[in-house]
């Protein structure tokens, strides 16, 4: 079932208990007298369809079933709606007991919940593999994490109006000893949906700040802080915690949050931002204008910096490109006393761009790809000249 919790939390469980009982008798009906149907789970239903031949016939059955249920329900006192979803496995093709024929079909559960609610999908061989590598992928980041198997890497952040290096953003690496290097895109969601993403986030922040404060007084080191260790009670203390035992001043660490993290709960958010700059640190938005792009955001909540996201910076000088976009960001950040960073900047007309708009600082390959933690002074040296004198 769909949107059943928030009826349930929102409507009191009396409610929710009366359209359990109207999706169970609206399912009953559309099944025969051989048929089965039971509840399984708080919002779950199984139905047991008996003597069919052909798989087509399953699909006619849940297309009656979505057809009937998704109907909006007149309760006692309510009006509701609700939806569903469906997953389908066959016998024995996709199983001869019990157990296994509900496993695949909570399987295909799964795969049409992430592609399409309010649809369909059958059991497919492929997705108990698919169930399995995600299961191992899970046991591996639990072990790297105890194990502490990551590494940063560090990209430099360039100062136009100075002409070097002011700071460095810390990318996590994993690099798998069977798998190889693993995409952050592949494995950070995982950690967030497992409850990994806090304490690997509170290990980027202690080995960052620990590497950063060997780095010459004027570089920064900037982390990225996903929306759910945000929403973590533990946020605030683990920031102070990694400045005190690294000893690098708040000044010199910056936390970049995407917008989605100010749409959960802003008034928390408030609170937790002005902790956070109680601490010296710098706070600034990632991604500005992929996302939900409140300009209220900007103006309510305590912001150093704005930063534009590459695929505005990747359509510069092109025929109806993204140059007056850019311009706008880069002149709402001045309005409002905010550095503008512009990141993916890989050519040297998207640079002079920037810099005639400008912008404040820029990163990309243009300057570095990201690189491990002893190639930092080399970087710095590079583009610095006689300041790496600093680190030698």
């Amino acid at each position: 079932m769909d949107g059943f919790r928030p009826i349930n939390d929102t409507l009191g469980r009396g409610v929710g208990d009366e359209v359990l009982q109207a999706v169970a008798n609206r399912l009953s009906a559309c099944v025969r007298e051989i048929d089965g149907v039971a509840r399984v789970g708080a919002d779950e239903f199984a139905v047991l369809q008996r003597g069919i031949e052909r798989p087509e016939e399953a699909a006619i059955l849940a297309r009656r079933i979505l057809d009937v249920v998704n109907a909006p329900y007149r309760l006692a006192h309510h009006g509701v709606t609700l939806g569903l979803t469906i997953g389908i496995a066959l016998a024995p093709g996709d199983g001869s007991s019990c157990d296994r024929l509900l496993k695949s079909a909570d399987m295909a559960l799964d795969r049409a919940k992430s592609e399409a609610r309010g649809a369909f999908r059958f059991f497919e061989p492929e997705m108990d593999a698919r169930i399995q590598a995600r299961r191992l992928l899970e046991q591996d980041l639990r072990e790297a994490l105890v194990a502490e198997a990551f590494e940063l890497n560090y990209q430099p952040i360039y100062d136009l109006a100075s002409d070097r290096i002011c700071g460095f953003e810390a990318l996590l690496r994993w690099n798998h000893p069977a798998r190889g290097r693993v995409s952050p895109a592949e494995f950070i969601p995982v950690a967030e949906e497992i409850g990994l993403i806090v304490p690997l986030g509170e290990w980027v922040l202690r080995r960052a700040c620990a590497e950063a404060s060997r780095w010459p007084d004027g570089i920064k080191v900037a982390v990225n802080v996903s929306a759910v260790q945000f929403t973590s009670a533990s946020l605030v203390t683990a920031v102070r915690d990694a400045l005190r035992g690294s000893g690098l001043p708040g000044r010199r660490l910056e936390l970049e949050i995407t917008e989605s993290v100010l749409v959960a709960n802003p008034g928390a958010t408030t609170a937790i931002l002005h902790s956070l700059k109680g601490l010296g640190v710098r706070v600034s938005m990632d991604d500005f204008g992929t996302g939900y792009s409140s300009l209220s955001y900007l103006r309510s909540f305590p912001f150093d910096k704005i930063k534009i996201d590459q695929s505005f910076v990747r359509d510069l000088g092109a025929p109806n490109g993204t140059d007056f976009i850019v311009r706008a960001v880069i002149g709402l950040g001045d309005s409002l006393g905010m550095t503008t960073t512009a990141e993916g900047v890989e050519t040297e007309e998207q640079l002079a761009t920037l810099r005639a708009e400008g912008c404040d600082e820029v990163q990309g390959y243009l300057f570095s790809r990201p690189v491990p933690v002893e190639d930092v002074p080399a970087v710095i040296r590079r583009w610095n000249g006689a300041i790496h004198r600093a680190i030698a």
